[in-house]
């Protein structure tokens, strides 16, 4: 895959040439995210409706299509108050950092997992970018201006690793999900965020509460109303585990199977259509062919 290559969700559109302007250093671009972002619970701030309603923002065009109507087209880099930025979340400072790393050339992508360096003894739900410096993959995560964040338990445990962990009984997975005391959590949320890691991985890089393939069924659920164990036939999430890992370990077969996987298997990648059961309390279906049409 092309890792420099825009994907539908990446793509700035009309806005490429504000992302050109800024100096392709992976540094400046994860500070400029930052002056561009304000996560919607982690800041404290109490965002009206209409403000909050920016966390289901897909299209990174449309994102800046946002800033460009509050601040009027200024430079990326020209300082933003943390009450106007973008209101969003992890996934979408990582997409931003990706989309503005491929816009300099520069291979990068999205990974989803727990992370286990936010909150002590608990693996808190996340998104970091990664790109390649000519030799290795570096993880870094643009919201907390951390760099080479470790595909491990104390860095970012990918969902891959993660499930192949709980699987094994290596893992307690109650200490992973969006925090301490929260009900999202756990199996569940595991599995959930082991296909998102495949759907970023292979360039739709969908909303944390966008839900697709074998999740639809649950998508009208209360969180409290999931079944109390996961279903018994899991053999297809064991083995698109082991191909994420083993890619992620330079395994070129791996990586090809992954991809015939996901364009074969309709439990495991978005359709047309995603049902967005979002933290703001919307829940909607979203035809995403459309929604793109419309950011661009």
């Amino acid at each position: 895959m092309d890792w420099t290559r825009q994907t539908r969700f990446s793509d700035p559109g009309r806005h490429h040439d504000r992302l050109a302007a800024l100096r392709g250093d992976v540094a400046v671009i994860g500070a400029v995210v930052r002056n561009l972002t304000v996560h919607y619970r982690a800041s404290g701030i109490d965002f009206p409706p209409s403000r909050l309603a920016e966390i289901d923002t897909r299209w990174v065009s449309r994102m800046l299509d946002l800033d460009h109507e509050r601040f009027g087209g200024a430079p990326l880099d020209t300082p933003r108050s943390i009450e106007q930025r973008l209101v969003g979340c992890c996934r979408d400072a990582a997409l931003l950092t990706v989309a503005a790393l491929r816009v300099h050339g520069v291979p990068a992508r999205s990974r989803v997992g727990f992370a286990g360096y936010l909150v002590p003894n608990f693996h808190v739900d996340h998104v970091i970018a990664e790109y390649h410096d000519g030799s290795r993959w570096i993880g870094m995560d643009p919201g907390v201006d951390l760099s080479d964040v470790p595909l491990t338990p104390a860095g970012l445990h990918t969902a891959a690793q993660t499930w192949r962990a709980m699987r094994r009984g290596e893992i307690d997975p109650s200490t992973y999900g969006v925090g301490p005391g929260h009900e999202i959590g756990g199996p569940w949320l595991i599995l959930d965020y082991l296909t998102r890691e495949l759907a970023h991985r292979m360039g739709d890089e969908l909303l944390l509460w966008d839900l697709f393939g074998e999740g639809i069924p649950y998508s009208r659920m209360e969180w409290s109303e999931l079944p109390a164990e996961l279903p018994d036939d899991l053999t297809h999430l064991d083995e698109i585990a082991d191909l994420l890992i083993a890619a992620d370990a330079g395994d070129d077969a791996a990586e090809q199977k992954l991809a015939a996987r996901y364009a074969e298997d309709s439990r495991i990648h978005p359709g047309a259509t995603v049902f967005c059961a979002s933290p703001r309390g919307a829940r909607y279906a979203v035809e995403l062919a459309s929604v793109n049409q419309e950011a661009d």
